[in-house]
């Protein structure tokens, strides 16, 4: 299931103005170089995140329960985007390092789209070169789709000529509380300063 769509799901009692909701938590698609979306999205209206089972850049099995307690910073993508994928974690890097010793009570996590390229061994060394607090996660096809439908994550591969693929994906940072719980989710025009800003009124 790795290279197909990504359902969004959504309660079956829910109105057309939280269906709505829902659609901009999910996150907008990136697609050739091209990224719109709201740079504070609505908090708490859809049942965004769920449980996971994956393997971190140290080979090391990690389920969301391991977070709680912590506020998790969860971003999707894959280590082979051009664009948008390393420019979300430099925000995220850098607004960490903007919030001192409170970043200690952050988890930022990279749950890469991209399982067949990016072993544990490639999302370590992807990352190391953006901030050591980050989690990169991995596993198999299912797990990540599993993972990407409980965030209501786009993500489909894309032929490219002469053979190997992209894969277009949503783009959203998910602000989860130590709960597990949805808080808000972000885009990466909101900057370092003003990333650091929102999470500061939770930390």
């Amino acid at each position: 299931m790795g290279s197909q769509y990504v359902m969004i799901r959504t309660p079956l009692s829910i109105t057309p103005y939280l269906l709505a909701a829902v659609v901009v938590a999910g996150g907008f698609l990136w697609h050739e170089g091209d990224i719109a979306a709201v740079r504070i999205q609505t908090q708490g209206v859809a049942a965004i995140g769920g449980p996971f089972l994956l393997t971190d850049q140290y080979g090391v099995s990690r389920k969301s329960a391991d977070f709680r307690g912590r506020f998790m910073l969860v971003y999707f993508g894959y280590t082979y985007c051009p664009d948008v994928c390393p420019t979300t974690l430099a925000v995220i890097a850098d607004a960490l390092g903007k919030l001192g010793k409170s970043a200690d009570r952050v988890a930022p996590i990279f749950i890469t789209v991209d399982p067949e390229r990016d072993t544990p061994g490639v999302l370590k060394a992807y990352l190391k070169s953006f901030d050591p607090r980050f989690i990169g996660l991995t596993g198999s096809p299912k797990a990540i789709a599993k993972a990407a439908w409980e965030y209501h994550v786009y993500y489909r591969k894309r032929p490219l000529a002469g053979g190997g693929y992209s894969l277009d994906h949503s783009s959203q940072i998910y602000l989860m509380g130590p709960d597990g719980k949805f808080i808000a989710n972000y885009d990466e025009t909101l900057g370092p300063d003003g990333l650091a800003a929102a999470l500061r009124k939770y930390l």
